[in-house]
């Protein structure tokens, strides 16, 4: 860290973006975002910064590998606000969103495991309690259905698609993939083979992948939260 940075004295736009690999229209634009407390102005109109400030651009920048940017931009928000509980919560649900997301993981391994045939009968919904379940809209289900990554059946009387417990399946593993950010295109083939049976092999290293990127976002959020918590207490 620089000189300035440890000696307690005024900052400039500059000195702080240099500190942090920024550039000086990212420390402004994160300020008008409320991410970093409003700064003070010189007599001329410049901005000037200090110490606390580049505590909140740390805890900014440590939040976002963990939590998102867009979670983190909530998180400082609450807190440059006073509504520290709000910014609990928001880490909290983070967590949460973690935590399904490895019993996602495990859902999708266990049906790997196994992949005999599930009875049509057993497990059956319908559009939007699925979505629900994935937490994505029902428009999404759809797009995946054209592009073959499921396949509901139809309800006779009504129309409605009805998606069995195979096809549950299914969008648990795309849910996944496209989480691991892999493309619709990239989605198709895997499942496929998932469909065929004949074998995992394929998805070995995407389900390592998966383990790493979660372990990574878990290690991700201590860095955060330690972050947070100094300039909390700092504060």
């Amino acid at each position: 860290m620089g000189r300035n940075l440890q000696s307690g004295g005024r900052l400039r736009p500059v000195d702080l973006a240099r500190a942090h690999g920024l550039s000086t229209q990212a420390v402004r634009n994160y300020e008008d975002a409320g991410i970093l407390p409003a700064a003070e102005r010189t007599s001329h109109g410049y901005r000037t910064y200090t110490p606390r400030h580049a505590q909140a651009l740390r805890a900014f920048l440590a939040l976002v590998p963990g939590h998102g940017h867009q979670t983190s931009t909530a998180i400082m928000q609450a807190v440059n606000r006073g509504a520290t509980e709000d910014a609990l919560r928001l880490i909290d649900e983070s967590h949460a969103q973690l935590l399904d997301d490895r019993r996602t993981l495990q859902s999708v391994e266990a049906a790997l495991r196994d992949l005999e045939p599930v009875p049509q009968e057993r497990g059956e919904m319908f559009v939007g309690p699925l979505a629900r379940r994935l937490g994505i809209r029902p428009a999404t289900l759809r797009k995946w259905e054209r592009a073959g990554l499921v396949r509901p059946r139809r309800d006779p009387r009504t129309g409605y698609r009805v998606y069995s417990a195979a096809d549950v399946r299914d969008a648990l593993l795309v849910n996944q993939l496209r989480r691991g950010g892999y493309l619709l295109e990239q989605v198709a083939p895997l499942i496929a083979q998932v469909r065929s049976a004949g074998g995992v092999a394929p998805l070995e290293s995407a389900l390592e992948d998966w383990h790493a990127r979660l372990s990574a976002r878990s290690r991700a959020m201590l860095s955060g939260a330690a972050a947070l918590d100094a300039y909390l207490t700092d504060g």
